[in-house]
């Protein structure tokens, strides 16, 4: 199999250090794109809040993997940062899109980042890549970075997006957080725990990612695992894994103080029950199918 040249936004986040990890050992060349300093053999300079980008450097680059964005749950959501989630994310798209379109010699592929949150919310709809979106803040955000990528698909250029659930790593994310409170016994399920939690294991991630890469896929691809859970079963699968008791709920009011209601219903307590018909019906195979397998995996259990 031949070498590819990969570049990848959001490089030194949880999922671009991890995807940037597999491709290189697999005897791709990784180029990352940064925000300080000017481009290098290894890197490709760019400013998406001002429009900069070092387009050249582009040329030759079989893919780009667009990851960068501001985090979701990072902080409170004044309207200042909601402004931030959104123009982080339509702002970088449209400016790699349109710089794509423009080279006749440039990257081929771009496989987008989105998320499951295009779909909204709901206790007992099975959502798919076929489904309407939601009318959500997540949702519209992320409909609006999906449509950012329009120049590159009017170019041709192959574009997949990548709707990502949960990411299950020990390394980062919602698992990470919650380790230290359910190793202490002090875990439990979050509000009425009905909730879905469609995720995805860091590897499947990742393996989902190179999958795309090579495929012929396009349009909206859901990145989650083919069997999603409730709060309440991802929270007593989780105690079984580390062999902790996680025996009281966790009320709403505490986290909706902490950081503001509408984000805490957005993460914790609100969910959607997500599958991946387009990853599957392309020939991919998952890793982890179930949460338990998963868990133990990554916590070595």
């Amino acid at each position: 199999m031949s070498s590819r040249t990969i570049a990848i936004t959001g490089a030194s986040g949880l999922i671009g250090t991890a995807l940037a990890a597999h491709l290189a050992s697999t005897g791709d060349r990784v180029i990352r794109f940064t925000r300080t300093g000017s481009s290098s053999d290894s890197t490709i300079a760019w400013d998406p809040a001002a429009g900069r980008i070092d387009a050249d450097r582009l040329r030759g680059v079989d893919a780009v993997v667009h990851l960068a964005g501001a985090g979701i749950g990072d902080k409170r959501w004044t309207d200042d940062y909601k402004r931030e989630i959104l123009e982080s994310r339509t702002k970088s798209t449209a400016l790699l899109a349109s710089a794509m379109a423009d080279l006749a010699d440039g990257p081929k592929v771009l496989l987008s980042g989105s998320a499951i949150g295009y779909y909204g919310a709901s206790l007992d709809t099975e959502f798919d890549e076929s489904s309407a979106a939601g009318t959500s803040f997540l949702a519209d955000v992320c409909v609006q970075w999906e449509a950012s990528a329009a120049k590159a698909v009017a170019a041709g250029v192959r574009t997949a997006y990548l709707r990502t659930g949960i990411v299950l790593s020990p390394e980062g994310g919602a698992l990470k957080k919650l380790l230290p409170l359910f190793k202490l016994g002090a875990g439990g399920r979050m509000g009425s725990g009905r909730q879905w939690q469609s995720w995805i294991s860091i590897d499947d991630e990742v393996a989902a990612i190179d999958h795309l890469l090579r495929s012929n896929v396009s349009g909206a691809v859901n990145l989650t695992a083919p069997e999603p859970v409730t709060q309440a079963e991802f929270t007593r699968v989780l105690a079984k894994v580390l062999k902790r008791p996680a025996l009281l709920p966790v009320p709403s009011f505490g986290p909706k103080l902490l950081l503001g209601g509408e984000l805490a219903d957005a993460l914790l307590f609100t969910g959607q029950k997500v599958m991946p018909k387009i990853l599957e019906s392309s020939g991919y195979s998952f890793i982890h199918r179930d949460l338990e397998s998963a868990l133990r995996h990554l916590l070595k259990r």
